[in-house]
């Protein structure tokens, strides 16, 4: 029996394509092993973290006491007008700055004006008055009363001089016998006569001098009621009691305003107040004088200068705190009233303590986390943190002076995790 040369070849073909399918699985299981094989050594290597190092440093730190507060006005006044009227001018708006004395605003000033010419008239009749009483005494404008210079005084004066004069020759002649008996009565009674007409006229004199003095009085109080009223005319222009900002202007052109109403609000924004309360255990480190420094979240890269100006003479009972009032420095206007501020009260002697760069610290929550670099390793410490300095930052616990720690991808940095510089 013959056999073709296509039968032979197929399949010589198939098993040449099983073999070939079997050697290329073979390769294959040996490529995947080998490639695991690389994947677990290269995992197995530990990765190492690029850092920057810093060493912890020793200095003598300032010392202060830190407190919050809000700034409020050194001087704020509320400007009411003293008399009630109608505005017609107003020469301050919102946020204008006004030196002491300048006008606020004005109010219409026709009925104070009408009342004083009145009361002007009333003054001058009552004055009038009152040289008519002096004239019909005699007395001239300032001189001081004598009831004796007053005319009919002095003639019923001279008139009783005279008659008591007659008297006494009476008296000598009567004892010779050159006078009779009712001549000499005649004389006395005469000169008794004039004695209650001289008393007479000194009681008129007087009641015209106690008239005078009335009517004085009375014009003294037409004067005061003209002073009043210039005062009630003047009174009609506000002015400002202070220098500062206007921090408020409620009143409108022709709007009616009574001495109840305000006019517009003041404040004096240099120095600022800043009143805080230190806990009682620091009671005894703030003094009178002491500097201070203020931050604000509006300027958080700046730091405002200022001084301890007053000082509580009691503790508050309820939460044992010293409320201590700050004067802060306010010349460019930054700083405003109502802002809520931290203040560090300076003390007069620093401490010894140790320092690092405040990028070293990684924060999680409460806790605080510095690593320290040994033989090319990363050692996790807990720390405790103080103050701060500049861009250093008071470690109080957890790291001693000359170690080196972890400035830059401290995130990436665990217990134990390999470094390189």
């Amino acid at each position: 029996m013959m056999i073709s040369r296509n039968s032979l070849t197929l399949p010589a073909i198939a098993l040449l394509v099983s073999a070939l399918s079997l050697f290329a699985a073979a390769c294959g299981r040996s490529s995947a092993e080998s490639k695991n094989k690389q994947n677990a050594a290269v995992a197995a290597t530990p990765e190492v973290v690029q850092i920057s190092t810093a060493t912890a440093i020793t200095r003598e730190l300032p010392r202060y006491t830190e407190a919050t507060g809000s700034l409020a006005a050194a001087e704020q006044t509320d400007v009411a007008p003293t008399v009630a009227g109608r505005v017609v001018a107003v020469g301050v708006d919102l946020g204008s700055y006004v030196q002491r004395g300048a006008v606020l605003a004005r109010l219409d000033d026709a009925d104070a004006r009408l009342r004083l010419t009145q009361l002007q008239a009333q003054a001058q009749q009552a004055l009038s008055g009152v040289r008519q009483a002096e004239a019909r005494i005699g007395l001239r404008p300032g001189q001081a009363f004598d009831p004796v210079r007053v005319p009919e005084v002095g003639a019923s004066r001279v008139a009783l001089d005279l008659a008591e004069k007659q008297l006494r020759r009476f008296e000598r002649l009567i004892e010779s016998g050159d006078v009779s008996r009712s001549a000499y009565d005649q004389q006395k009674a005469q000169r008794d006569q004039l004695q209650q007409q001289y008393e007479a006229a000194l009681q008129a004199a007087r009641q015209n001098y106690a008239a005078i003095a009335t009517a004085r009085a009375a014009a003294g109080a037409a004067e005061a009621q003209v002073a009043q009223a210039r005062k009630a005319v003047s009174d009609v222009v506000v002015y400002a009691p202070i220098s500062g900002y206007v921090a408020d202007r409620p009143a409108d052109l022709g709007e009616y305003v009574s001495p109840t109403s305000k006019v517009a609000t003041i404040v004096r924004t240099n120095p600022l107040r800043l009143r805080i309360d230190i806990p009682e255990q620091l009671i005894g480190s703030v003094q009178t004088g002491q500097s201070v420094s203020v931050i604000t979240s509006s300027y958080a890269d700046r730091a405002f200068a200022g001084r301890v100006a007053r000082i509580s003479p009691n503790v508050t009972a309820a939460s044992r705190t010293l409320t201590v009032e700050a004067e802060v420095e306010n010349g460019e206007g930054l700083l405003k009233p109502g802002q809520f501020a931290t203040v560090r009260i300076s003390q007069p002697a620093g401490d010894p303590a140790v320092l690092i760069p405040a990028r070293a610290v990684r924060r999680e929550q409460d806790t605080s986390r510095v690593y320290v670099i040994r033989d090319g390793r990363a050692e996790e410490r807990i720390v405790q943190l103080g103050q701060t300095e500049g861009e250093l930052i008071e470690v109080k616990s957890g790291i001693r002076e000359g170690e080196l720690v972890a400035t830059d991808n401290v995130e990436q940095l665990k217990d134990g995790a390999a470094v390189r510089p």
